[in-house]
């Protein structure tokens, strides 16, 4: 009997660890009867015989790029049932180039204010800042984040550009701070879910690097937002 098939593409900034922080969940996949192909571009995408039997894309593929046709087949798979799944760049930091790809996972990174300008560096932990990941009403029963109380993380917190037709289950909201330019807190989806045709997307935007996926909270939710992405 054939199991679920699960691909992984990833690649992209090297910063956000695309081939470590994806085999961290690559036996948790195995484990749930999922067979697995992964690859170093969208360029599987195009491929829309083979796309039409996958049933979870986990996609961790910062920024990069991708073609029409690569678009074409990721959307034309989604719409026909395949889950896609993924967290912070991986997916909602993937293919500037494409405003399409951004209305299809209905969020997109706009920036991570980091902290006060004469503590930094010029390493990546200059944007590390600690803040809370608030959990809705909604997620309280959900099975992607049933029974999460909110939690704190010292890390990107990620302020994202978000249309209205998104399930979000947490928020995080970024602080007013001497420095910056922006004069009240801004709210952001930090955990969301969308339906698109039969298929369905889920994002966490917590997830930098493999330190912050292994946190109970964040690895428990995209393991579960996994599993209810699948077809």
């Amino acid at each position: 009997m054939i199991g679920r098939r699960a691909l992984i593409v990833r690649g992209g900034w090297e910063g956000h660890q695309p081939k470590m922080a994806t085999e961290l969940f690559i036996p948790f996949l195995q484990a749930n009867g999922f067979s697995i192909r992964i690859e170093e571009s969208p360029a599987v995408y195009a491929d829309s015989e083979y796309m039409l039997t996958v049933d979870l894309i986990v996609q961790c593929n910062t920024m990069a790029t991708i073609e029409r046709q690569q678009l074409q087949g990721l959307r034309s798979a989604i719409e026909a049932g395949t889950g896609m799944a993924g967290w912070h760049g991986g997916i909602a930091d993937s293919y500037r180039n494409s405003s399409d790809y951004l209305h299809l996972i209905g969020g997109q990174f706009a920036c991570h204010p980091g902290k006060h300008p004469a503590e930094r560096t010029g390493e990546q932990s200059d944007n590390y800042v600690p803040y809370r990941i608030n959990m809705l009403p909604q997620a309280a029963d959900h099975p992607i984040t049933q029974g999460i109380a909110d939690f704190d993380l010292v890390t990107e917190q990620y302020w994202v550009l978000v249309d209205s037709y998104i399930d979000v289950l947490a928020t995080t909201t970024q602080a007013v701070r001497e420095w910056d330019p922006w004069t009240r807190p801004v709210t952001s989806p930090a955990i969301w879910t969308r339906r698109w045709g039969q298929g369905r997307i889920f994002v966490c935007t917590p997830g930098h690097r493999v330190e912050i996926l292994e946190n109970v909270n964040v690895r428990t939710i995209i393991e579960r937002g996994m599993l209810w992405a699948s077809r």
